[in-house]
C-alpha cells in the first residue's frame, strides 16, 4: 500500500508527521513525504533528519539556494493571490493563497498515485483532496491545531476568514479527520457533525534510558522553555517577571528557539536584570535530540497565553516533551492544559494567566520545595513512560490506516 503524506511545512519543523511517516514505514507501507522550504534553520536540520528516515522525502516548489527562481515566483504568486482573495472575497483564490506551495503541492501530489493521501497543515488539505480525487482513493487530515482560530478570533480578520473558507470547502470531503486534543477535536465535530474526529496527543516515543534526579541543595533551578520562535506573547514576558520577585533562590531560565524577526536577546535580557537568576539562550536542535537535552533541566514551562480559541484548546508537543524528559510542569490555565493537569494533578502546577504574582508563588513554592519538583519530575516520567507516549497513540493511527488497506 501506497501512502503519500503532504505538508507545507517541513519535516524538521512538523515532528507529527515525522511521527506517522516513521510509523507507517516500519508498518510496511510505501511512504512519500512532499513538503517544502520554510526556512534556513529547519532545512539544515532536514538534512540530518531525513538520512536516517525510509521513507522518502521530496521538496516542492522552490528555495533560495538551490531553486531560487522557482522560490521567487512562488513568493509572487503568493502575494498576488493573497490580494486577489481579499478582492473577491475569497471566491477564486483561497485554494493558492493559504500557501505559498499551494500550486506545487497539488500538481505534485496528484502526479503521485497512491492508495491513500494524508494532508498535514491547512495549506495541504487542497492538495491531498484534489490528488485523492484525481485517482479516485481515500485521504484524511490531521488537525494539529483549530486552524481557523490560530491567529484571531475576530471572525472578520482575513486570516480567519481564508481558513475558514478552506475547511468549510474541504474537511468534509476528508475520508477521515485526527485531532491534536480532545477540545480541539470537538471543535470540529460541532462545524462538521458528519466527522467524529479521532484524538491523536502530540506524544512522542518513551525513553527508558531518562530518569528522575534530586535536585543537589545550593544549585540553580532549572527552568526550561521552547518553541521554533522565541518571540512576545509567549508568556515569556510573565515568567521573567515572575522571577523578578523572587529574591532568595537562584534560578536558570533556558529558552530555546529562534529569536523573532523584530526581537533580540536584549529585550528579554533588559527584563531579566535579577541578580538571582540567569537567562541562557539556545538554538533549535533536531526533534529527536529534544527530550535528552530538556533532561538535564528541572521544571518545563507551558506558558501558552490563550490569545486565541485555538491557543487556550490546544495540547503542543511542549508540555509532552516535558513530560517524556522527566520534568516537573508550570502550566498556564489554559482550558486544554488546565484539564490536563486536573486530571494528573501530581506532574506540575497551573498559574493564573496574566497573574504575575500567581506564577511567582509556584516558582517561590518550588524554590522551596525541591523534593516536591522531584516528586513531580517521577510521575511526569511514569506517566509518559506507560501512557502518554507514542508507543500507545500510534496503535489509534494505524487502526484508522488499516481500514483503507482491507
Amino acid at each position: 500500500m501506497k501512502i503519500v503524506l503532504v505538508t507545507s511545512g517541513q519535516p524538521s519543523l512538523n515532528p507529527r508527521l515525522v511521527k506517522e511517516a516513521d510509523t507507517l514505514s516500519f508498518a510496511g507501507y510505501e511512504v512519500t513525504v512532499l513538503y517544502t522550504y520554510w526556512n534556513d534553520w529547519g532545512t539544515k536540520l532536514d538534512v540530518t533528519l531525513l538520512k536516517t528516515k525510509k521513507w522518502k522525502a521530496i521538496r516542492v516548489g522552490g528555495d533560495p539556494e538551490q531553486k531560487p527562481l522557482v522560490y521567487l515566483f512562488s513568493r509572487i504568486m503568493h502575494k498576488l493571490t493573497i490580494c486577489g482573495a481579499k478582492k473577491t472575497r475569497l471566491k477564486y483564490f483561497a485554494e493558492f493563497a493559504i500557501s505559498r506551495n499551494s500550486y506545487w503541492l497539488m500538481k505534485a501530489a496528484s502526479a503521485r498515485h497512491a492508495d491513500l493521501y494524508i494532508a498535514h497543515n491547512l495549506g495541504a488539505l487542497p492538495a491531498v483532496i484534489k490528488a485523492a480525487k484525481h485517482h479516485n482513493k481515500p485521504c484524511g487530515f490531521d488537525a494539529e491545531d483549530f486552524h481557523r482560530n490560530e491567529v484571531s478570533d475576530d471572525p472578520h480578520n482575513f486570516d480567519v476568514l481564508l481558513k475558514a473558507c478552506i475547511e468549510d470547502k474541504y474537511i468534509p470531503q476528508t475520508d477521515y479527520l485526527t485531532a491534536s486534543s480532545p477540545q480541539i477535536g470537538e471543535a470540529y465535530r460541532k462545524l462538521f457533525p458528519s466527522k467524529e474526529p479521532i484524538i491523536i496527543l502530540n506524544v512522542f516515543k518513551k525513553n527508558l534510558d531518562i530518569k528522575a534526579t534530586h535536585i543537589k541543595p545550593d544549585t540553580p533551578l532549572k527552568l526550561f522553555w521552547f518553541s521554533q520562535t522565541i518571540g512576545t506573547n509567549r508568556g515569556i514576558e510573565e515568567v521573567l517577571k515572575a522571577l523578578g520577585t523572587i529574591n532568595h533562590r537562584k534560578f536558570e531560565l533556558h529558552l530555546m528557539g529562534k529569536l523573532q524577526h523584530n526581537i533580540s536577546k536584549g529585550h528579554f535580557e533588559k527584563l531579566a536584570g535579577h541578580t538571582f537568576y540567569s537567562l541562557y539562550f539556545h538554538d533549535p536542535i533536531a526533534p529527536d535530540d529534544l527530550t535528552v537535552f530538556a533532561s538535564q533541566f528541572d521544571v518545563g514551562l507551558a506558558l501558552e497565553p490563550a490569545f486565541s480559541f485555538n491557543n487556550d484548546m490546544a495540547l503542543s508537543n511542549k508540555i509532552f516533551t516535558y513530560m517524556q524528559a522527566g520534568l516537573a510542569i508550570i502550566a498556564s490555565n489554559t482550558t486544554a492544559q488546565r484539564i490536563l493537569l486536573q486530571r494528573q494533578p501530581e506532574i506540575g502546577k497551573v498559574y493564573e494567566i496574566g497573574n504575575v504574582q500567581s506564577l511567582s508563588n509556584i516558582l517561590q513554592h518550588y524554590a522551596e520545595n525541591t523534593d516536591e519538583v522531584y516528586k513531580a519530575r517521577q510521575a511526569s516520567l511514569h506517566l509518559a513512560q506507560t501512557s502518554l507516549n507514542w508507543e500507545t497513540e500510534q496503535l489509534m493511527f494505524l487502526n484508522i490506516i488499516d481500514t483503507f488497506n482491507r
